[in-house]
């Protein structure tokens, strides 16, 4: 389990030095309910406490004698299955389900984030739809695909906007009154291409509403968000693209189950965003 920031929630996989590092640099603190021994927090002290008599995790009783679960590829020993199971992966780059090791983190973690291990878990709050990521969550509302969300790319974004004033992930366009919309005629023929021509880029298409999908897709659009890690500020014209981004872990801002858990305040009206 990833040690986790109190104050932001922002998780750590790379352990418990990474976020020591992240607290000494922003003055955030641990989760108020942290277990002694491992990465665990809990809501209630009651709670923490049942949980560390329960394992033995109590600072003064922790040894790696006591250590029950004991690393096939190295010496580590740990006292709970799923800190082994993450050390596997993040250390050995070791699938224990399949068996599989992988060549580097990246690739493990798109092995494990794929449908092989996935099963729909995120559920659109307006129609119920199951989805196997945030980012079909959020492809699904953009493209008004719900039923019960009279949503598009544009007010979706008008929606984030208003719960994100300080532009976590939005990008403040403070002149931005809507996306243009486009229409392919058949003016846009190119009789030399023997083809029809996007006179904005160029492109050739074989039948005008090709030229149209292509017109009225998000090539030609403005980026309207932003990666919320500040190191890396990559720009997305969709919410799915930031979502997808975020999913990848390519950033490492944050994990991909950390991504299926806030995928619901940013798509809910009644919430503020926040990372």
């Amino acid at each position: 389990m990833p040690s986790t920031c109190g104050t932001c929630w922002r998780e750590f996989p790379a352990g418990w030095q990474s976020r020591e590092q992240h607290l000494n640099a922003t003055g955030h603190q641990v989760p108020f309910y942290e277990c002694d021994s491992c990465d665990r927090f809990f809501a209630s002290s009651q709670a923490v406490e049942q949980h560390m008599n329960a394992l033995g995790h109590w600072a003064s009783d922790v040894s790696d004698y006591d250590a029950e679960f004991e690393c096939d590829d190295c010496p580590t020993r740990f006292y709970d299955e799923d800190d082994l199971r993450e050390h596997e992966v993040e250390d050995h780059y070791y699938c224990d389900p399949c068996d599989r090791y992988f060549q580097s983190y990246q690739n493990i973690r798109q092995h494990l984030n794929s449908s092989i291990h996935r099963t729909s878990t995120v559920e659109c709050p307006f129609c119920k739809k199951s989805c196997s990521t945030a980012t079909g969550l959020v492809h699904h509302l953009e493209r008004g695909a719900c039923p019960n969300a009279p949503l598009d790319r544009d007010k979706l974004y008008r929606a984030v906007r208003q719960r994100d004033p300080n532009g976590v992930i939005s990008k403040r366009l403070l002149e931005w009154q809507g996306s243009p919309t486009y229409k392919a005629t058949e003016r846009a023929y190119n009789p030399t291409a023997r083809a029809y021509e996007c006179y904005l880029c160029h492109r050739h298409f074989s039948t005008l509403q090709g030229l149209d999908s292509h017109l009225n897709s998000t090539v030609h659009k403005q980026a309207l968000y932003h990666c919320p890690n500040r190191n890396c500020r990559r720009d997305f014209k969709a919410l799915a693209g930031l979502i997808n981004h975020l999913e990848s872990e390519s950033c490492e801002f944050m994990r991909f189950e950390a991504v299926q858990r806030n995928v619901e305040r940013v798509v809910d009206p009644r919430r503020m965003i926040a990372f």
